[in-house]
C-alpha cells in the first residue's frame, strides 16, 4: 500500500477473495472496508457487528446503522453505502480512493457524483500472490480434502463391474458421471470442504477441459477426475486432477498418459523463483510436439495442448500468476501454483494430470501426495 493511499472494498467476503483476505471474516452480504494506511475500518450491519468485533481483531468495527442515523439527521432520507463512504472520507478530508478492478460500477458512479475520485487497480493486494507458511498450510488442508474426494471416486471405479457395451455398473446400476461426482462431492463435504463443478468426464467428453461430464461411464477409456474444493473453515482452495481407465487402456491412451506425465515432470523441474512463466509452458509444449502431439484446430475442434500449464491457487481457484503461452512475468518464491498439462484427442480421449507446487528459490515443492495410476 502506497503512503497516503486509501483503499476501499465494498463486497461480501464469502465470494470476494480480496475482502476475505483483508478481514478473515466470512460475511454473506456486502459491507464496507476502508484502509487509510493504519488499522482498517469495517462498517457492518447490526446483524454482523458483534461477530466482526470478535473475529476481526485487527480491524476497527463500527455500525452502519449509526452512520445512517447521523446522515438522516443531516437531511439525507435514504442514506446508502455511497453516503456512508462519503461521510467517512469527508471526515478524513479524503477525496480519492483506490478500489479493486471489479468494484461495483453503479457504486463507483454514485461516489463520483458525490465528488469522490475512484481509481481501480488490478492486483489489489499484491502480497496475496506470496503465501505465508500459514497460508500454505491452509491450501494443503484444502488439497487433502480434494484427495479425500479423489480416493472415494477411485474406490468406486475400482469396485465397478464392466457390463454390456463397456458400461460401468455399480450396485447393479449404471455408473454415471453424475453419480460419481455426487460420491466425490459428499466425501469432500464430510471432510469440511465444499466442492463445486467437479469434473468427471469420460472418453470424448474429456477432450473439453471444462466439461463436467454426463451420462454413463465406460471401461477401457480415459476418465478425467478434476476436483477443486474450497475449505469451509478458511476459504482456501485445493486442486487435483487424475486421469484413470477402469479396465485396460489402449496403447494410444497409455502413450498419451505417459507423455503428459513426463510433461508434468518437465514443468516441475523448471519451476523455481525468477523463471519466466512462459518459458515453463513452452518447454512442456515443445516436448509434446517432439513426441508427435501437435496442437491446433482439426476437423473444427481444438486438439493437443491448448490450455495453460498452471495457475496460482489460494483464496481463488484461478489467481495470479498464470503459467501459459501468453503469460508474462517471473515466478516468485512463496507463490503456490498448479501444474496441470494435458493432451486431448477425440479418437483417444483426454489426459490431464494436476498437482500443486510451492515455488521456492531452489525449485518446486509438490504439496500433492495422491498417487498417479492409469489403470484401475
Amino acid at each position: 500500500m502506497k503512503s497516503k493511499e486509501t483503499l476501499l472494498i465494498v463486497a461480501d467476503s464469502e465470494r470476494d477473495a480480496n475482502m476475505l483476505y483483508a478481514t478473515g471474516l466470512f460475511v454473506p452480504d456486502p459491507f464496507i472496508y476502508v484502509n487509510f494506511g493504519g488499522r482498517p475500518l469495517l462498517v457492518m450491519s447490526d446483524l454482523e457487528i458483534d461477530r466482526a468485533r470478535r473475529q476481526a481483531l485487527h480491524c476497527r468495527v463500527t455500525s452502519l446503522n449509526q452512520f445512517q442515523k447521523k446522515l438522516r439527521a443531516q437531511g439525507i432520507k435514504r442514506p446508502g453505502f455511497p453516503h456512508v463512504i462519503q461521510k467517512i472520507l469527508h471526515d478524513k478530508k479524503i477525496r480519492c480512493i483506490t478500489v479493486p478492478d471489479d468494484f461495483p460500477f453503479g457504486l463507483a458512479k454514485d461516489l463520483k457524483k458525490l465528488g469522490i475520485k475512484v481509481e481501480p487497480r488490478t492486483g489489489f493486494f499484491p502480497r496475496r500472490e506470496i503465501k505465508s507458511a500459514d497460508e500454505v498450510k491452509k491450501i494443503s488442508a484444502a488439497l487433502m480434502m480434494a484427495e479425500v474426494g479423489m480416493a472415494e471416486g477411485m474406490q468406486v471405479l475400482r469396485r465397478a463391474k464392466i457390463g454390456r457395451n463397456r458400461k460401468l455398473i455399480y450396485h447393479n446400476l449404471p455408473l454415471t458421471s453424475e453419480k460419481l461426482r455426487a460420491v466425490i462431492d459428499c466425501a469432500i463435504l464430510q471432510a469440511s470442504g465444499l466442492a463445486a463443478n467437479t469434473i468427471v468426464a469420460g472418453g470424448k467428453q474429456g477432450c473439453d477441459p471444462h466439461e463436467r461430464g454426463y451420462g454413463p461411464l465406460r471401461a477401457h477409456e480415459p476418465i478425467i477426475l478434476d476436483i477443486f474444493p474450497r475449505s469451509q473453515k478458511t476459504g482456501y482452495f485445493g486442486d487435483i486432477t487424475r486421469t484413470v481407465v477402469r479396465g485396460r487402456a489402449s496403447e494410444g491412451a497409455r502413450k498419451l498418459y505417459n507423455t503428459v506425465l513426463q510433461g508434468q515432470k518437465i514443468a516441475f523441474e523448471k519451476i523455481r523463483a525468477k523463471v519466466k512463466t512462459a518459458d515453463i509452458h513452452q518447454a512442456v509444449q515443445k516436448f509434446f510436439v517432439q513426441q508427435g502431439y501437435k496442437t491446433g484446430n482439426h476437423n473444427g475442434r481444438m486438439e493437443g495442448f491448448f490450455h495453460g500449464t498452471g495457475h496460482g491457487l489460494g483464496l481463488e481457484i484461478h489467481e495470479a500468476p498464470r503459467i501459459g503461452a501468453t503469460s508474462t512475468g517471473k515466478l516468485k518464491a512463496g507463490q503456490v501454483v498448479t501444474v496441470e498439462p494435458g493432451l486431448y484427442y477425440p479418437e483417444i480421449g483426454g489426459v490431464r494430470l494436476e498437482d500443486v507446487a510451492l515455488v521456492t528459490a531452489n525449485g518446486a515443492k509438490n504439496l500433492t501426495r495422491f498417487e498417479k495410476v492409469l489403470e484401475l
